[in-house]
C-alpha cells in the first residue's frame, strides 16, 4: 500500500518536460517487459540453451529494479543517482559477458575466457565509479584506465581467443557473435561519452558537459534489451535447427 502510495506520489510530480524522468520510466518499464518474455520463453527451449535465456531474463529483471530505485531517486534529488548506478553496471555487464561463453561453448569455449571478460568488465567499472564520484579530481586518469579495460574486451571478442571460437562454430552462432560484437564496440561506448559529459578533463573542452542520465537510460534498453534479443533469435534458430536435423 505504501508503494503504491510513493507511486502515485511521484507520478503526479512528474514534469512534463523532465526528459531525465520520462527515460527512467520507459527504461524501467521496458526492462520488465523483457524480462518477463525471455522468463516466459524458457519452457520453449531445451536445457543447452535455456542457461542463455535465463541470463538475459536477469540482466533485464536487475536492471528494471535498480530503475525503479533510479526513478525514485532522481524525482526526490533531481541528480544523477550513481551509486544505483554503478551497482546495476556491476552485475549485469559482468553477465552481458557470461553470455559469450554461453554461446561460444559449443566451439569448446573455457571458463577462462568467462573469468578474463568478467575480470575486464569489472575493472572497467570500478574505476569508472572511481572516476565519476570518488576521485572525480581525477576522473581523467580514472576514466583512462576504465577505457583499458574496455578496449581488452573489444579486442577480445572482435580479434582474439572468442573471435577465434566464433570462428570456428560458424554459422548461427558465428553471426550472433558478430551482433553482440556491435553491440559491445559501438553501444558500449555510449557509457565513455557519458562519463565525459559527466565529468571534468582534458576532454572538457572538446565536447562540453550535459545531461549523462538521458545518455545512460537509453543506452542501457538498447543494450541490454538487445542483448538478450540477440541470444533469443539465436536460440531459435539453433532449436529450429536440432529439430529439423532430428
Amino acid at each position: 500500500m505504501k508503494t503504491m502510495f510513493l507511486f502515485a506520489e511521484v507520478s503526479t510530480k512528474l514534469d512534463p518536460t523532465d526528459y531525465v524522468g520520462f527515460t527512467f520510466f520507459v527504461g524501467s518499464m521496458a526492462m520488465m517487459a523483457a524480462s518477463a518474455f525471455f522468463f516466459l520463453s524458457l519452457s520453449q527451449f531445451d536445457r543447452k540453451w535455456r542457461t542463455s535465456i535465463l541470463v538475459s531474463g536477469l540482466i533485464t529483471f536487475i536492471a528494471a529494479v535498480h530503475y525503479f530505485y533510479m526513478r525514485d531517486y532522481w524525482f526526490a534529488n533531481v541528480e544523477s543517482p550513481t551509486f544505483f548506478r554503478y551497482v546495476d553496471w556491476l552485475l549485469t555487464v559482468p553477465l552481458m559477458c557470461v553470455e559469450f561463453y554461453l554461446i561460444l561453448k559449443v566451439a569448446g569455449a573455457k571458463t577462462s575466457l568467462m573469468w578474463k571478460l568478467i575480470a575486464a568488465s569489472v575493472v572497467m567499472l570500478v574505476t569508472g565509479y572511481f572516476g565519476e564520484a570518488v576521485y572525480m579530481d581525477q576522473a581523467a586518469f580514472w576514466g583512462g584506465v576504465s577505457g583499458l579495460a574496455y578496449f581488452y574486451i573489444v579486442y577480445e571478442i572482435w580479434l582474439g581467443s572468442a573471435k577465434k571460437l566464433a570462428v570456428a562454430a560458424g554459422g548461427n552462432i558465428l553471426t550472433a557473435h558478430k551482433i553482440l560484437c556491435w553491440f559491445v564496440l559501438v553501444g558500449w561506448a555510449i557509457y565513455p561519452l557519458g562519463y565525459m559529459l559527466g565529468t571534468d578533463g582534458w576532454y572538457t573542452s572538446l565536447i562540453g558537459t550535459g545531461s549523462v542520465d538521458v545518455v545512460y537510460n537509453i543506452a542501457d534498453a538498447i543494450n541490454k534489451i538487445g542483448f538478450g534479443l540477440v541470444i533469443y533469435a539465436l536460440a531459435t534458430k539453433m532449436q529450429v535447427t536440432q529439430t529439423h536435423n532430428a
